[in-house]
């Protein structure tokens, strides 16, 4: 019998491990963002020097629309990774998301390892993370508000990750009454709930669902970026052809579907899955998103440049953004949202 807590602290440092390499990358699906060009404006009269990225998220200000996404807790490693993660999001004045803080249900142990976060930048939006399977078997949300009020969340992210918990060892691909249950939540939790992916996509017609049981956020994590079941098949020394390796929506799609909803809904829709670059960013602004976020590359460039290095990613993606909306006529962020880009084949 395996002891719950010390399996979840050792498969979260499997997955720092492999999220340090580009072994875990989908192999054929992209995000999509290829299929798109912006539309060129010859004419543009922006002046590159005021553009400003400043907008909301969830009532707080942030100098850019990006987040940086949920990515570890629970384990000594993780503790010095948020912690300097922190100090990024604290310099650039963004959001930042922790990891998954089921094993903050299991014990005490590696608290610090979240409550760093806060520590090390206060006034900055942080987001909670626990996965849809922790939601469904839940018989009081106490828990939920014991887990944001350890990192002082602004919101909470709930995962749902069925192709993941499905080819995990020990997974738990449980979600029956997932629903009813977010439902609840949103109801009895005084913070914004977002429902995330974790690579696999959210379609249209389950941000609708979600949307309708009063979810504020969706951030629709697409394919093309960090593949985890590719992740869990590695773990298991599995067929690395394994087709599931490759399954999800692309992110672009995904953005693109579920922004409609936007007519009928007031959500704040998070592009992530694959954002690699400022053209990425920008792509998925014009696309729909509101902000955008980024997880595996943003641990790649902690560990090979530390902090300054993650800052300086960062404002140099913002810096491309600038660019193309200079090149696009776009005076704001919004404007970048409003039929700046087109598709491939109706160029020709």
């Amino acid at each position: 019998m395996h002891d719950n807590s010390s399996l979840i602290s050792k498969r979260k440092k499997e997955h720092l491990e492999f999220c340090l390499s580009d072994k875990v990358s989908f192999r054929e699906k992209t995000n999509g963002f290829e299929n798109y060009e912006f539309r060129h404006f010859a004419i543009t009269e922006v002046d590159i020097s005021k553009i400003d990225f400043g907008t909301e998220f969830f009532g707080k200000k942030i100098n850019y629309p990006f987040l940086i996404s949920c990515m570890t807790g629970g384990t000594s490693e993780a503790e010095n990774i948020n912690a300097q993660l922190a100090l990024a999001a604290k310099q650039l004045n963004i959001p930042i998301g922790v990891g998954s803080q089921r094993q903050a249900l299991e014990n005490e142990e590696f608290h610090n390892s979240y409550k760093i976060i806060r520590k090390n930048a206060p006034g900055i939006p942080v987001v909670g993370n626990l996965g849809a399977s922790q939601i469904v078997n839940l018989k009081s949300f106490d828990k939920i508000k014991y887990i944001a009020e350890l990192i002082e969340a602004d919101a909470m992210t709930v995962y749902v990750n069925p192709l993941q918990e499905l080819m995990q060892e020990h997974g738990e691909p449980l979600f029956k009454g997932f629903l009813k249950a977010i439902e609840k939540l949103v109801k009895y939790c005084e913070i914004p709930i977002i429902v995330k992916e974790v690579g696999a996509g959210i379609s249209k017609k389950a941000a609708y669902k979600l949307l309708n049981a009063g979810v504020q956020g969706i951030d629709v994590a697409g394919a093309g970026g960090t593949s985890w079941s590719g992740v869990e098949i590695l773990r298991n020394h599995g067929d690395v052809n394994n087709k599931f390796w490759d399954w999800g929506l692309p992110s672009s799609y995904c953005i693109r579907t579920v922004s409609k909803l936007k007519n009928k809904f007031d959500f704040t829709l998070i592009g992530s899955g694959g954002i690699h670059d400022g053209f990425d960013i920008a792509k998925a602004i014009a696309l729909g998103a509101d902000i955008t976020a980024s997880a595996r590359i943003i641990l790649q460039e902690l560990n090979k440049s530390g902090i300054e290095g993650v800052v300086n990613l960062i404002k140099d993606w913002f810096d491309t953004v600038r660019k193309i909306m200079f090149l696009t006529g776009s005076v704001s962020i919004t404007e970048l949202n409003y039929d700046k880009i087109i598709r491939k084949e109706k160029l020709y």
